[in-house]
């Protein structure tokens, strides 16, 4: 039987996957469990998904792992998704993958101890090349842009710019994300419809897709069906659909 791996055009991939991982609680509330049960099985699918990433040829997965707003969450809620971050890097599986861990967010507000192994992995992995997996930690995308805001604000202030030099480029380049390329295809799980403040100004021609499997349900295949829907799209970037079709006949 011919799965959704089978219909991927290796040579089409999206270079860039970006993943809201949503559904965790409302997974294990159906199983009669409290949510940090939830996100207990979350990591595995984390797991599952990057080494899937990986195995494909995937250059970047960045996935949402806990945003600004989550802080407002059940304080014991919070400390247990803490807690389960602090266990779950592994960094002796990404040296041996070659993949490069970073971190993109407001890594202030996080614990000492988390940050502290947080930053570790991301020295330990800096020089793997194989996959670059990012996890947003403490991220909003407005907070992301205000920090950019501020920053070239005060390089106009102390003359280190023009104001006229200020362009999509400048600003791009002063977000947390200015070391990889925008995401090809953004996913989210969890039936939602939104994008949740995530990746906002990078996802602007960012392929969608949603999907109701919740975050611990999503495998090798629900991921692949995703990269399938993806390369049966038509990206025009502004374009007509004759345009694009126009260009491919020139190539």
């Amino acid at each position: 039987m011919e799965t959704y791996k089978d219909k991927i055009d290796i040579n089409r991939l999206p270079e860039h996957i970006a993943v809201i991982m949503d559904g965790n609680g409302r997974w294990a509330k159906n199983q009669g469990k409290i949510r940090i049960f939830g996100h207990q099985n979350g990591v595995g699918a984390v797991r599952a998904i990057s080494e899937a990433c990986a195995e494909l040829g995937v250059k970047y997965l960045t996935l949402y792992a806990f945003s600004t707003e989550n802080w407002k969450r059940p304080m014991a809620e919070v400390a247990a998704l803490m807690a389960l971050l602090f266990e779950s890097i592994e960094e002796e599986i990404f040296v041996k993958n070659n993949v490069a861990f970073r971190i993109i967010g407001d890594m202030s507000k996080l614990p000492e101890n988390v940050r502290e192994r947080l930053n570790a992995c991301v020295e330990r992995t800096a020089k793997n090349d194989s996959m670059t997996l990012v996890l947003a930690l403490s991220y909003s995308s407005k907070w992301e842009i205000v920090e950019a805001v501020r920053s070239l604000a005060s390089k106009v202030k102390n003359c280190e710019m023009a104001v006229d030099d200020i362009d999509d480029e400048a600003i791009s380049k002063s977000l947390t994300t200015n070391f990889m390329p925008d995401p090809d295809l953004l996913i989210r799980t969890g039936k939602e419809l939104r994008l949740s403040n995530f990746l906002l100004w990078q996802a602007a021609y960012s392929e969608l897709y949603f999907t109701e499997v919740l975050w611990p349900d999503f495998d090798n295949n629900e991921l692949c069906k995703a990269v399938y829907e993806y390369q049966r799209r038509q990206r025009r970037y502004g374009l007509t659909g004759e345009q694009i079709t126009n260009d491919d006949k020139t190539e």
